[in-house]
């Protein structure tokens, strides 16, 4: 099967390329300047850079190597759209016709350009499927009951959050939501989260989009999330079951039992509860 695949940051965009290759799929990698990685440019048949505002030359592109069906893997920066980068016109007519410019409408805009010209957003966690998370405790130790607490109430916050759009994660302590994540990214936001807890101990819940498919913005944890939340005191990490890829899973984990990190799956619909 021949894909395209738009690549943006961290291992996703890697690995999906890596297990693509390993099943004999040929991918074309569209690879988002001062996002994607380098090594994207070695792990596809083809492998095109450009910005994340040049919508017509994605399309020119796909057309060009005649293929009709793209994945997304890894972030994207959208703070770009607000830089100095000059939008193509396709791309600017299609930010005009947004109601919104958060990652449901942006990205939604440019599936329905792609679908336009005969090409199909597909899951992005097509060639992933063994790396999403699974349900129950997933690190050698399990959350505590005050961990359990607080990651009931952050879930509740965050899937209330994730409706309208605004970031995935939460980080909480003591049943109050210390932090919000926005454009910055979770990293960022768990150091801005310890600098206002004062030592308390805090955990990171991350949720995905009440979405019947895993088209984009696919929540994503791996060893640098258990790095950083080491550094910044959190002690427990909760994700949805099925909707979460785990990347390089053995070294998160090792990682984890080293920091005494609990980590959980939750099942996406308990949705249930008092805060």
């Amino acid at each position: 099967m021949r894909y395209g695949l738009i690549a943006g940051s961290g291992r996703f965009p890697v690995l999906a390329l890596k297990t693509a290759r390993a099943l004999g799929h040929e991918v074309v990698v569209l690879a988002i300047r001062e996002n994607a990685p380098p090594e994207v440019a070695t792990l596809g048949a083809a492998c095109h850079w450009l910005t994340i505002a040049e919508l017509s030359r994605l399309i020119d592109i796909l057309h060009e190597e005649q293929i009709s069906e793209v994945i997304m893997a890894g972030q994207v920066k959208h703070t770009s759209l607000f830089s100095a980068l000059k939008p193509d016109w396709r791309l600017l007519q299609m930010l005009a016709s947004l109601p919104a410019r958060n990652t449901d409408a942006l990205i939604g805009g440019v599936q329905r350009e792609l679908e336009k010209e005969g090409i199909r957003l597909a899951d992005s966690t097509l060639l992933l499927k063994p790396l999403l998370a699974g349900e129950g405790s997933l690190a050698r130790r399990t959350p505590d009951g005050e961990e359990q607490k607080d990651i009931h109430y952050g879930r509740r916050v965050a899937q209330a959050l994730a409706r309208v759009d605004v970031g995935q994660s939460v980080a909480v302590s003591e049943r109050a939501c210390v932090a919000v994540e926005a454009m910055e990214g979770t990293d960022a936001m768990l150091r801005r989260a310890a600098a206002l807890v004062n030592g308390r101990p805090l955990r990171l819940v991350k949720v995905s989009q009440r979405r019947q498919h895993l088209l984009f913005d696919v929540p994503v944890a791996g060893p640098g999330t258990i790095r950083t939340m080491g550094e910044c005191g959190a002690t427990a990490l909760a994700v949805d079951a099925g909707r979460t890829l785990l990347l390089d899973r053995d070294e998160m984990l090792e990682l984890a039992a080293q920091a005494g990190i609990a980590i959980v799956g939750c099942r996406p619909e308990e949705d249930q509860g008092q805060a």
